[in-house]
């Protein structure tokens, strides 16, 4: 017969609640915040958290970072293509001015949702750069 303070006993550490992040990995972040981070600086953490040992294993981080990239690059190249646009129509570059804020807008809450997204731990799937990442992590 063991007692709980006796060198024999087993000891189990608690369950996580629901709804609470998962435990921290062997590097001290958890998967839901590496996850996040992926997110947090662009193209740069993207292609961080890929090249950092212990996080590309995971494949959910993996998920999230090809993601990331896929995102970022699909931005940047409707950012050039808007901007195109409004050099070569010239003086109608002031009447597209809030189309341009919208779509950048647009962009920011989408960046924002999958910042959100991560850290809950659920995998949002974007339309066409999603399945991407997926087939890539």
């Amino acid at each position: 017969m063991s007692v709980a303070g006796s060198p024999g006993a087993a000891a189990t550490p608690p369950a996580p609640a629901a709804g609470m992040p998962a435990a921290p990995a062997a590097t001290g972040l958890a998967d839901n915040v590496a996850c996040a981070l992926c997110y947090s600086l662009g193209l740069i953490t993207g292609v961080l958290f890929l090249v950092l040992a212990p996080y590309n294993q995971n494949k959910n981080i993996r998920f999230h970072a090809f993601q990331c990239i896929f995102y970022c690059i699909a931005a940047i190249a409707l950012w050039f293509v808007f901007h195109f646009i409004a050099i070569i129509t010239g003086g109608w570059a002031l009447i597209l001015l809030p189309v341009f804020w919208l779509i950048d807008l647009g962009l920011f809450v989408v960046w924002l949702v999958l910042i959100i997204k991560a850290y809950q731990n659920q995998k949002f799937v974007l339309p066409i750069i999603g399945p991407l990442a997926e087939q890539q992590a």
